[in-house]
């Protein structure tokens, strides 16, 4: 199973909204992006990403699933060809991992959030994951 990345800034939706969405979860939305819309296309049912606050705070802060595959974006003009997932929240972390810490770890040098920060939604490895899932106390 892949592993994903999010981004939400905070005051739009945050990391509490998404725990008090339960679990019907709700849809992930706003994907204006053609590299990040093949990224939700390819998320499949019951695969993980982390919930990354952008702008304010800069951290990873939970973990979220996949519970609907991609589907047309109720949100986009008529005609527009982006797509939506819908995600529900797992477990937060422990500890909030910030994007300064991301940076000074050598192994995750190469991963999206340090080499395509402006991309919203983003594939995870397995070695980052569990690197970062052992860095929050999970």
């Amino acid at each position: 199973m892949a592993h994903w990345l999010y981004k939400s800034e905070p005051f739009k939706w945050s990391w509490e909204q998404q725990v008090k969405a339960g679990e019907k979860g709700t849809f992930w939305d706003g994907v204006r992006n053609h590299l990040a819309k093949k990224h939700l296309m390819a998320m499949k049912k019951g695969e993980q990403g982390f919930f990354y606050h952008s702008n304010e705070g800069k951290e990873i802060v939970g973990i979220v699933e996949v519970i609907r595959e991609a589907y047309p974006d109720p949100t986009a003009e008529a005609g527009e060809p982006w797509v939506v997932v819908d995600v529900k929240a797992v477990k937060p972390f422990k500890r909030a991992i910030s994007l300064a810490e991301v940076k000074a770890t050598p192994a995750l040098s190469a991963m999206s959030l340090v080499t395509s920060m402006r991309l919203s939604v983003q594939p995870v490895t397995d070695a980052e994951w569990d690197l970062l899932c052992q860095m929050g106390g999970l």
